[in-house]
């Protein structure tokens, strides 16, 4: 046994798939599966078995994979206590963001944090929040939209960050654009030009439609914010966009709110690891919540 197979197998454990733990860890999926099976062979016991397109643990590896990860915190916690001797003169940080925080709030704060400590090298990653998650692993901070995913790594703290309003678009010259505002039961005469399975808006809408008892007809799925804009610039339905995205529109659309409540949700910030945090991590932390 090696420490290497073992900060391996938490890697495996973690996301249930050796091929997605090579990618994690930049090796090949033969050399991931080579280090799990000299560490089965010296174990003494089958530690996972196929499932599908992915591993499950048996009992004897769920026992070792807490073994794995306790060894993996405190290399992590090394690497922290290596870094907090230098400063912040050196490091990486690795950040993942959800559309609406990727782009319309860490900009700035990379830029700022950038400028304080241009030796830190960092790593900015977008996509939608289930896409997000599914990285937690190799990242130092995550950004993501609305209700927090069940099932995150037991070493994971959460900090409720923005709160942030979801509303409907549609073109300036749509019958709803001179009201302002609307229910979503006139919206769903509508066609609804959506964002893709995974995205926090798209959750947050349909869970609003749904405690209204009501289905809209989704017309057009597409990812990201300015595919949807541009959908309905087209006059192919009704959007649903983060507000922070309508500030530098040029008047071709309307913002439409929901009425009588506004549709609502909070940004989280996600700390992986976080009895290790790196202290790049820490300060850039501690940023975000002095802008507030």
């Amino acid at each position: 046994m090696t420490p290497d197979q073992l900060l391996t197998f938490a890697y495996v454990a973690d996301v249930g798939s050796i091929s997605r733990a090579a990618e994690l860890l930049h090796l090949s999926q033969p050399a991931v599966s080579g280090q799990l099976r000299l560490l089965q062979d010296w174990f003494g016991e089958p530690l996972y078995r196929r499932r599908g397109q992915g591993v499950a643990l048996t009992p004897a590896g769920e026992r070792l994979a807490e073994q794995a990860r306790q060894l993996r915190q405190v290399y992590q916690q090394t690497q922290s206590l290596r870094e907090s001797w230098q400063g912040l003169e050196t490091g990486t940080l690795r950040l993942g963001a959800s559309t609406t925080p990727a782009s319309y709030l860490l900009p700035s704060l990379v830029a700022a944090f950038h400028q304080q400590f241009p030796a830190v090298s960092l790593h900015l990653s977008d996509g939608n929040t289930s896409e997000i998650v599914e990285r937690l692993p190799r990242l130092d901070l995550a950004f993501i939209e609305g209700e927090v995913p069940v099932g995150l790594p037991a070493d994971t703290a959460v900090h409720p960050w923005r709160q942030d309003e979801v509303v409907a678009i549609v073109r300036a010259d749509h019958p709803l654009a001179k009201q302002g505002a609307a229910h979503l039961q006139e919206l769903v005469q509508f066609a609804l030009v959506m964002r893709e399975p995974g995205s926090g808006v798209r959750r947050l809408v349909e869970q609003a439609f749904a405690q209204e008892g009501l289905a809209p007809a989704v017309g057009l799925e597409l990812a990201g914010v300015e595919g949807v804009k541009q959908a309905v610039r087209a006059g192919l339905g009704i959007g649903f966009v983060s507000l922070m995205s309508m500030r530098h529109e040029d008047g071709t659309l309307a913002v439409v709110r929901l009425h009588p409540q506004p549709l609502t949700r909070t940004l989280s910030i996600l700390v992986p690891h976080s009895q290790a945090s790196s202290r790049a991590a820490e300060r850039f932390l501690e940023a975000c919540f002095a802008l507030r």
